[in-house]
């Protein structure tokens, strides 16, 4: 499994990027270190001047790989979601209980990553912590309408919708499967952000976690 994901290319929006960064060493340290910058200081703060001294490369070098950071941030949770949907349709494909499938989705979509033996340009346990924290940036702008219809985010939105006909594959008759796909993929990270910041208005904690919280509520939810 490891080594299935350490290879993986994901079909990433063309129009997120100048240059693929993947077709370089410099454009994979763009990646690398984006990340970990992401990481540290936020999106707000983060610039391509920074990332340059980073990398020890000019800041003119990176404008050719992305016109910004939000087409960076964007690309860096495409790459994200295609991972976590690669790992559910992996986990999944061979479970033929309804149910049994989607505590499994659950577990996938809602973990915190702990651990990440494929390493190797992409910090996946980095990147799940940018992605708690600065996901919701992706898309609250004034552009998002125009960047949904260019479908940018399309492998997040395909991703729901698997979860989506997984949660009617559970109870037909329940009417808002949509919602509650995007509520468990939304909330999950949510839920992770509040642990670690407002642990007083949250139930999760070391010994409870967000899996726990949203395959309680998807059961007793679709309770026929």
């Amino acid at each position: 499994m490891d080594r299935l994901l350490s290879s993986l290319r994901f079909a990433i929006h063309e129009k997120l990027y100048l240059k693929d960064p993947e077709s370089s060493e410099l454009g994979r340290r763009i990646l690398e270190h984006s990340i970990l910058l992401f990481d540290e200081i936020g999106f707000d703060a983060f610039t391509f001047k920074k990332l340059g001294l980073r990398i020890e490369s000019n800041e003119s070098s990176i404008y050719r790989y992305f016109e910004n950071k939000h087409k960076l941030l964007l690309y860096l949770t495409s790459r994200y979601w295609g991972w976590i949907e690669y790992q559910l349709v992996f986990a999944t494909n061979s479970i033929t209980d309804p149910q049994e499938k989607l505590v499994k989705a659950i577990g996938i979509l809602c973990r915190t990553t702990t651990q990440d033996q494929a390493f190797t340009h992409i910090n996946e346990i980095v990147l799940n912590r940018v992605i708690i924290n600065e996901f919701s940036k992706s898309y609250l702008t004034k552009e998002v309408d125009e960047e949904n219809k260019e479908g940018y985010f399309s492998i997040y939105k395909r991703l729901v919708h698997r979860l989506e006909e997984m949660i009617q594959g559970v109870n037909p008759e329940y009417p808002f499967a949509a919602s509650l796909a995007s509520t468990i993929i939304e909330g999950g990270l949510y839920q992770q952000f509040l642990k670690d910041h407002f642990t007083s208005i949250t139930n999760c904690d070391k010994l409870t976690t967000a899996v726990d919280f949203f395959t309680h509520l998807a059961l007793n939810t679709l309770r026929k």
